[in-house]
């Protein structure tokens, strides 16, 4: 059993004095940043003076929300990457990853999820949305705490530093029609009563506070039938803190989803989940990739957050969503790094371009006249739109919102001598021969200095061994 410790707590406030910094409304000159002892920030005001305070070692963006992360899927990267038929694909995938996920124990859950998050904190990600269905012991067998692999989840967030939102996920069936589940999905059953007992102790144990965020996530249309996530929402929204909690929910990720869902209801997946739920600001779809003209508008006027995970989209052969008209329409939308196979804000956003160009075959399909530096409003709208999925106040470089950020390298030789308005270019669509991530602060802690996590050569050590375990025969 994890010891659930406290490792980071609250530091007294700080300052920081940026030559540059990315706010809100854009890049600023000379930017004073001072934050409390909470680790929030009280004060961003561009053109001021250093006085006593330290100076950035280069210019000083936003921390990135994770939106979307299956910790456990880390340890699995390449491991399917051998045809094993010659119509792979997401389906055949999935019955590998969960084969992989019956070997796991707390133990490796805890060393995996621990040492990924330093990556991510080096990477540049400095909150994660952990979507969490692995609750049980293999074969669906209960832990004397039900909270047992949750609470590991936790400890290695609080190890390495991050800013954590935890979605549990409820899992109740195989298919649509409440099909029974597989046998390989034994670790994942529970029911809405469950998942909220569940939420109840770990606000018990780990009471939510600035840096970490109960919500739920219903796993899919699929997975989750009509009155149980009713039952969900609306026990969510009674329990304390539940009110605004977030949650998150695969959809249309897979054409034949699309298909199955048209088969047994006559409806596509986000049409009928329009249908049976009041979407808002609180709610993220992950993936979204196959939609409808009809159902674009409709998420966009909702508010609702579509979470994109071009990587992984990429990897599984999920598809490529029209970004153009997702952006065009104004919807709510952030990055996540979703099996885990890639750690890398710039070639997440990167591969989001990439794909609307080779779909148009044109250039700088994401930006607009409004703002024609495509990685400037990527980065942006992601910050935004990743901060609402977390259902925490990390939206970017503004008082009231968490000291989250990172400083670049002021050295890297792809951002030497960059304008500020040129940085992000550079850095998302230029390959760097190191990572230009220099400093991380979170919650006005740094948690990465020069590069450096101060746990990273035992969490190396502890995800190595672990792997190789998992590996045996």
């Amino acid at each position: 059993m994890a010891t659930h410790n406290e490792q980071h707590p609250n530091t007294p406030g700080g300052q920081l004095f940026c030559r540059s910094a990315l706010l809100p409304q854009g890049w600023r000159s000379d930017v004073l940043l001072r934050w409390n002892a909470d680790g929030d920030l009280t004060e961003v005001t561009p053109d001021s003076a250093p006085g006593d305070a330290p100076l950035a070692a280069g210019a000083v963006i936003p921390g990135m929300p994770n939106l979307h992360s299956h910790a456990f899927q880390r340890a699995m990267a390449g491991l399917t990457e051998t045809m094993g038929s010659p119509t792979d694909s997401f389906w055949s995938w999935r019955t590998l990853m969960y084969r992989f996920a019956q070997r796991l124990q707390p133990q490796h859950l805890e060393a995996i999820a621990r040492h990924l998050y330093i990556e991510m904190l080096k990477a540049g990600y400095t909150s994660v949305c952990e979507f969490h269905y692995l609750h049980h012991a293999p074969g669906g067998v209960a832990y004397d705490d039900p909270a047992e692999l949750s609470l590991r989840v936790m400890q290695a967030s609080q190890d390495a530093g991050i800013g954590m939102t935890l979605l549990p996920v409820l899992y109740q069936y195989g298919g649509f029609g409440s099909a029974a589940p597989l046998e390989h999905q034994a670790r994942f059953i529970s029911s809405p009563q469950w998942m909220l007992d569940l939420r109840a102790r770990l606000q018990q144990a780990l009471p939510e506070n600035g840096m970490r965020r109960y919500g739920v996530a219903p796993h899919s249309l699929r997975a989750v039938d009509a009155d149980g996530l009713a039952q969900l929402v609306a026990s969510l929204r009674a329990q304390p803190g539940g009110a605004d909690a977030p949650i998150h929910i695969h959809i249309a990720e897979q054409t034949r989803e699309v298909d199955d869902c048209l088969a047994w209801c006559g409806k596509r997946p986000v049409q009928l989940l329009l249908s049976q739920q009041q979407l808002d600001a609180r709610w993220c779809l992950v993936h979204a990739t196959h939609m409808s003209d009809d159902e674009y508008a409709a998420v966009a006027q909702s508010g609702a957050v579509v979470g994109l995970c071009p990587t992984t989209e990429a990897n599984l052969g999920d598809g490529i969503i029209d970004a153009q008209r997702l952006l065009a329409d104004g919807a709510n939308w952030g990055v996540g790094s979703d099996s885990n196979i890639a750690i890398n804000v710039r070639s997440e956003l990167r591969l989001l371009e990439y794909g609307q160009r080779l779909h148009h075959r044109r250039r700088n399909v994401l930006a607009s006249q409004a703002a024609p530096a495509v990685a400037d409003r990527l980065f942006t709208q992601a910050v935004a739109g990743g901060a609402l999925a977390t259902g925490r106040r990390v939206a970017g470089l503004a008082a009231g919102q968490r000291a989250d950020f990172v400083v670049l390298d002021g050295d890297d030789i792809n951002l030497a001598d960059r304008a500020p308005e040129q940085l992000l270019s550079a850095l998302v669509f230029c390959e760097h021969e190191g990572n230009p991530v220099r400093d991380v602060h979170v919650g006005g802690r740094r948690v990465v200095a020069d590069g450096r996590h101060a746990l990273e050569e035992g969490a190396r050590a502890a995800y190595r061994a672990t792997v190789s375990e998992l590996l045996k025969d």
